[in-house]
């Protein structure tokens, strides 16, 4: 983290991330306690909008969140776009709170009994070999190879969904089975025109073919280092946390904008019985999604435009977040903007 040349810098208490940038076992620690978070914000959430739940209203009108991405995947016994089985959501909920438990405990055992940093661990055992350096490129590819692998199962265990449990079809109406088509040319293609994708088998097929890539490029990364000398012109003085940080939020702001503009319009994955009806793009003071539907009362808002307008303003400030913490790695002083400010306002004008 950028110190501005200060070698003893503090932190206050709500500055958590500044615990874990030194400190690798901190960081997993962190890692398992915000996973547990977002775990537990979710089944409790579900068991939420089941208790408020109204079959007589359409879902997508019914400002829920979690539930029309169950009924999506075919998850509540699904007919005529209503839920008629809720124990298959009240079992998903009940899980998910189990498993942030788990993942709770997890951070408070890595927080209180492990040691904070895994380099101090004997060379050679297990945790010495997740230990790392920022601006060591080996061992965060080493790392993030893992990642790569832990994505790639998960898009094989939703292409297994799908082919063997089934997904909502909007266009029959129903829960049925979809084989993936794993047509590279299709998938090629699709890069440009995602938004308009009108097949489940065609979504199945470029979630399998992710599936191989990021499980092959995990792979990669785990076996090899890289080739040479790591040099200024490879990066070197470059990898810092604020760098990785920046990298991250640049990757997570790009996958929002891409949900945002995907979710307001494509009604394959993103069904009208759960989501409500397309919506339409304007531009105020800022580009803005609005809904379409005329029934809805003065004031309500679809889920869909809660998607796509929440996820539209995240990946935007995600981006700026991105610039922020991209020119702190880099070197900048922010605080010689506001140093810049003070000139203007004490400079003079002469005419001499």
């Amino acid at each position: 983290m950028q110190t501005y040349g200060n070698p003893s810098v503090t932190y206050d208490w709500y500055a958590g991330n500044s615990g874990t940038a030194n400190r690798s076992g901190k960081f997993i620690a962190a890692h398992a306690a915000h996973a547990g978070l977002m775990m537990f914000w979710a089944g409790a959430f579900t068991l939420f909008e089941l208790a408020r739940y109204d079959s007589s209203v359409a879902m997508g009108n019914q400002n829920l969140i979690c539930l029309p991405h169950l009924a999506q995947l075919g998850i509540g016994g699904i007919e005529n776009g209503v839920i008629t089985e809720p124990y298959g959501c009240t079992v998903i909920a009940v899980l998910h709170l189990i498993f942030s438990g788990v993942l709770g405990a997890g951070g408070i055992l890595h927080s209180t009994r492990y040691d904070g940093d895994l380099g101090n661990y004997p060379a050679g055992s297990r945790p010495k070999k997740f230990d790392f350096e920022w601006d060591d490129p080996d061992k965060l590819t080493f790392i993030l190879g893992h990642h790569l692998i832990f994505l790639g199962l998960a898009n094989i265990q939703f292409v297994e969904w799908a082919r063997i449990h089934g997904i909502w079809d909007s266009a029959q109406g129903v829960t049925r089975t979809v084989d993936y088509n794993l047509d590279l040319g299709m998938i090629w293609n699709h890069q440009a025109d995602f938004l308009q994708i009108t097949s489940l088998e065609d979504v199945m097929g470029g979630h399998a073919f992710l599936a191989f890539f990021l499980i092959i490029g995990g792979a990669f990364h785990i076996i090899t280092k890289q080739f040479g000398e790591y040099t200024e012109f490879k990066g070197k003085g470059l990898l810092s946390a604020e760098a990785v940080l920046s990298y991250s939020l640049a990757g997570v702001g790009y996958c929002a904008l891409v949900a945002a503009f995907w979710s307001s319009t494509n009604t394959t994955v993103y069904s009208t019985e759960f989501f409500g009806d397309v919506l339409q793009l304007k531009f105020d003071f800022a580009p803005y999604f609005v809904d379409t539907d005329a029934s809805l009362a003065t004031g309500a808002h679809t889920a869909r435009a809660w998607l796509a307008n929440v996820h539209f303003y995240l990946g935007f400030f995600f981006i700026q977040g991105h610039l922020w913490h991209a020119l702190r790695a880099m070197g900048f002083d922010f605080r010689r903007v506001g140093k810049a400010f003070d000139n203007m306002e004490n400079a003079k004008i002469t005419n001499g």
